[in-house]
């Protein structure tokens, strides 16, 4: 089935895409979800196209009303920009602190704000999702499908390996501390809160998987609670962003505003250029 999605995806004629969708929807069930998103956005590039109802209907062999039906409902097609499946995998970077002599892994409350935050998100996408810790000193499976990672460079160095990939945006390090750095722009951006300012930056984008089989969505901030910030701009900007970089490789550097005293984010907003 997975394979069957793959090619789906691959087509590039919309209306092909949507013939072979509504084949796949009455043969594959467990997929549906999937199959009838890549179905509602292919009718909305024929439509982008200029093609009516009418001619829709028409090459995909149903009534002119079955197609509005199926514009108006179905998933979100700004789904795919997490995943195809129907969970999600949401690793969280965990640091040792010792309790009674005892040392173990604990989260940032912000870390865990940001997954809470982004359990709603993604619920709303009709996704489930899995949380897990990425255990001290960072080590993480991350050849698997549908993953989000919510960890610092800091607390992992394999994550640190793999954000080298991405030479346009980089976490950097100097005598006043870490940063976020656009190599395109030689534009420094250093966390406000260093100053005792209540906001942060913070990095989003889609990294390679080790096994170079996709890639996984990547958020961390200077602090943890830009993290937090990534997920308030991804709530409000996931359609735009998906239908800029569909399922591919980007980056871009997100800021955010948060109460003082409560860590909830107040505001955020792209900051950076989305590399592509």
């Amino acid at each position: 089935m997975e394979e069957q999605v793959k090619q789906l995806r691959e087509i590039q004629d919309p209306v092909r895409r949507a013939q072979q969708a509504s084949d796949l929807v009455g043969r594959f069930q467990a997929a549906v979800t999937e199959i009838s998103r890549l179905r509602k956005e292919a009718l909305e590039e024929m439509s982008v196209l200029g093609m009516s109802q009418t001619e829709i209907a028409k090459h995909l062999d149903m009534t002119r009303s079955r197609v509005g039906q199926l514009l108006k409902t179905g998933p979100k097609i700004e789904r795919a920009f997490f995943g195809t499946g129907s969970k999600l995998i949401v690793a969280v970077g965990g640091k040792l602190e010792a309790k009674n002599n005892n040392p173990g892994p604990v989260v940032a409350q912000e870390d865990f704000q940001a997954y809470d935050e982004f359990r709603s998100l993604a619920s709303g996408l009709d996704f489930e999702t899995d949380y897990e810790v990425v255990q001290p000193p960072g080590m993480i499976n991350l050849n698997r499908d549908d993953l989000v990672v919510i960890c610092g460079p800091r607390l992992s160095p394999l994550i640190a390996q793999v954000l080298e990939s991405d030479v346009n945006i980089g976490f950097d390090r100097d005598s006043k501390g870490w940063h976020l750095l656009d190599r395109v722009q030689q534009k420094f951006y250093r966390s406000p809160m260093d100053d005792g300012t209540p906001a942060d930056y913070a990095y989003v984008g889609k990294l390679p998987r080790l096994d170079g089989r996709g890639t996984f969505l990547y958020i961390a901030g200077i602090h943890a609670v830009g993290a937090a910030g990534v997920v308030h701009f991804l709530d409000g900007h996931i359609a735009e962003l998906y239908r800029e970089v569909k399922d591919g490789r980007f980056s871009t550097v997100v800021q955010c505003t948060f109460d003082a005293a409560t860590r909830r984010v107040l505001s955020s907003k792209r900051v950076a250029p989305i590399y592509k």
